[in-house]
């Protein structure tokens, strides 16, 4: 005979939930049932509350490193499976410290949330915008195609040239971004570190050309390498599938993305 458990009832009064209701009351999204109506549900709704809390940078209510990481891993997932573009931007403001340092880190702060604002409202619903640190944003933009990419980039750093923020009712900033970006290699897994380092170097090329300006890592069509092509086909015993990549290879008829780099991995 089989004995069943009957699952434990826990009493909300026993449990230290003071901390993690000061946390959730200065989220104005937040809004839990009654205790009477529901033990289950007003926990859940406190569970809830706070994951959505560690997913959100505080100052900007952007999605925060943690969440965007979890976004590129779902992102690398569906490019591997589908071959579908997706364009990963980071995005810099130039010179902020000297905001900071003239003005104050309040007029920083402002800058900052002035400028996740004008990033939030300028992306698809489908797209993620983040701060990953600092005066570091990042987006992601899953199903961009290739032809697009500078395009969306130009227009953000554009409209952020643009803009003027206020910071007191007598002074008002111009701000500039510098912006990279890279596309997800196609049918390739790769690795969120891997990706946004692609990024991060085109944004520091942005950063020395100047500033207030956008470089892209385009995806660039390549023939199939040896190397590849053993990757590719080495579990194949037909000797016909070689010749047949040899000659895609020496004629240049046939392409495909470029070779994974170390720590990525081609997906058929």
């Amino acid at each position: 005979m089989v004995t069943q458990i009957q699952p434990a009832l826990v009493d909300l009064h026993q449990l230290q939930l003071d901390n993690a209701r000061a946390l959730l009351a200065h989220t104005t999204e937040y809004q839990a049932p009654p205790l009477e109506e529901s033990a289950a549900a007003y926990l859940q709704s406190v569970i809830d509350g706070l994951c959505e809390l560690s997913l959100r940078d505080p100052l900007t209510g952007l999605a925060n490193r943690r969440q965007f990481q979890s976004v590129l891993e779902r992102a690398i997932d569906m490019v591997a499976r589908s071959g579908e573009p997706a364009l990963l931007l980071m995005l810099d403001i130039d010179h902020f410290k000297q905001v900071n340092d003239n003005y104050g880190h309040a007029a920083g702060d402002s800058v900052l949330q002035a400028i996740a604002r004008s990033l939030s409202a300028s992306v698809r619903p489908m797209d993620t915008v983040a701060r990953l640190g600092g005066e570091e944003f990042a987006i992601l933009l899953p199903s961009c195609q290739p032809s697009y990419g500078i395009s969306v980039a130009e227009r953000l750093r554009a409209q952020i040239e643009e803009q003027s923020i206020a910071i007191t009712p007598n002074l008002s900033l111009q701000i500039t971004i510098s912006v990279g970006g890279a596309f997800a290699h196609e049918w390739v897994r790769t690795t969120p570190s891997l990706w946004l380092e692609r990024a991060d170097v085109q944004l520091y090329r942005a950063k020395q050309s100047g500033r207030n300006r956008v470089e892209l890592d385009q995806q660039q069509d390549v023939s199939v390498s040896a190397e590849e092509k053993n990757f590719l086909f080495g579990q194949l015993a037909f000797t016909g599938i070689n010749s047949l990549v040899d000659d895609a290879s020496y004629t240049g008829a046939e392409t495909i993305s470029p070779p994974p780099s170390a720590g990525e991995q081609r997906v058929l």
